[in-house]
């Protein structure tokens, strides 16, 4: 069986995703551990984490920062 891909994505308050799959579940997924170094750093300012988006597999930024599907979906909060 595939992995669900990540289809549509929202910025939430707190450094939170809230990602719909394309199994049509929905999670919410804790961002802010992720946010250390130079590179993820770039996501402290919520002006830029607000510009997250889909590439049709997974979510990704402007700059190319971008989190594993799988971690998303299994790591990620069921939302009803």
């Amino acid at each position: 069986m595939l992995r669900p891909t990540a289809i549509q994505v929202e910025a939430t308050c707190a450094y939170q995703i809230l990602v719909t799959f394309d199994n049509g579940e929905k999670k919410c997924f804790d961002v802010e551990p992720y946010i250390k170094g130079e590179w993820y750093g770039l996501l402290r300012s919520f002006e830029y984490f607000k510009r997250v988006t889909t590439d049709g597999y997974t979510v990704v930024w402007p700059d190319g920062q971008d989190i594993c599907p799988d971690e998303l979906y299994n790591l990620g909060m069921k939302v009803s």
